[in-house]
């Protein structure tokens, strides 16, 4: 039985023979690779390219992997060729407070039931390092459909099912459908008694033993009785690495007005945006969390407020 140092350490001998064998086969120079990378605005430094180049230290932390896909550029190599070769990390990364992402006191308390009814942890011991939040709007202007992918990560024990929530303060709905697309399963749903938090556990396909990842997907459609929805966004508990929020409009319903939503632990903010000549809007946060990123839009001739559509 191989144990997890020895794992680690056959991994760091593969990846250095590959990134020298990759290094000599394009006849650079340690040095010219190092100032290469510069020249893209990346700032790993000599010292560490010439650590994973004798397998004394392999490439760790969102930066270094940004590094390695620049450098499979630089070599023409496949893209993901050098970085297979790491197997997996033991390091979660910095993992940053783990806060309520919005400042709504009576809905935390809704969504610690929800979690108990689910059978959940509170707070939830997993995060999401990539997430990509895709919603669609109808010919009316109202959210339609939304689907969300994640990759997943345990930062402690081991993570067999994570609950997903859908929330609307203030606003009291009938129960979204929320459906699993890949990498698990529903295994049980939960609607608070007050309407404004709904919510399913999905159990992911194999357990995940921190710090490992998994990569899951999960679909939202509304019933024909749920209310008007004119915002839609993403929310987050930890820091994610990297949240895109990409709303989609029909071409019979671009709307008139649009204002990206911000909420994290600093406060609110609020930015107007624009479609630009496009029928979609999208907003990419780095390093992003804990909070909300979200688009509200409406039309010159709205008369009803607008309500929230947050996923979290």
């Amino acid at each position: 039985v191989m144990s997890m140092e020895s794992g680690i350490r056959r991994y760091a001998d593969v990846f250095a023979a590959s990134f020298r064998d990759a290094i000599n086969a394009r006849g650079l120079t340690l040095a010219r690779l190092h100032e290469q990378l510069r020249a893209r605005g990346n700032s790993v430094s000599m010292a560490t390219l010439s650590y994973w180049r004798s397998g004394a230290r392999r490439p760790e932390g969102a930066q270094s992997m940004a590094a390695l896909g620049d450098i499979e550029q630089l070599l023409h190599l496949e893209p993901g060729s050098l970085t297979a070769l790491l197997g997996t990390t033991n390091r979660t990364g910095p993992l940053g407070p783990n806060l309520f992402p919005l400042d709504e006191r009576e809905l935390e308390e809704a969504v610690k039931e929800a979690f108990a009814a689910l059978g959940a942890e509170y707070p939830d011991t997993s995060r999401e390092l990539t997430t990509h939040s895709v919603t669609d709007v109808d010919a009316a202007g109202n959210v339609s459909y939304s689907i969300t992918r994640s990759i997943v990560q345990s930062t402690v024990g081991t993570v067999v099912s994570i609950p997903f929530l859908e929330m609307t303060p203030g606003i009291s709905t009938p129960a979204p459908f929320i459906e699993a697309v890949a990498g698990g399963r529903i295994s049980a749903r939960y609607s608070h008694p007050n309407g404004e938090v709904h919510g399913v556990l999905f159990e992911l396909d194999v357990p995940l033993t921190a710090p490992s990842t998994a990569m899951v997907e999960w679909s939202v459609a509304y019933p024909p009785d749920y209310p008007p929805q004119r915002e839609t966004g993403h929310a987050v508990a930890r820091q994610c690495r990297e949240l895109l929020v990409w709303t989609r409009f029909h071409p019979d319903a671009l709307p008139d007005r649009i204002e990206e939503r911000v909420e994290t632990p600093d406060g609110s903010k609020l930015t107007e945006l624009s479609l630009e000549g496009r029928t979609s809007v999208h907003q990419v946060r780095r390093a992003f969390g804990p909070g909300l990123l979200g688009v509200a839009w409406s039309y010159a001739d709205d008369a009803d407020p607008r309500n929230l559509n947050a996923d979290a």
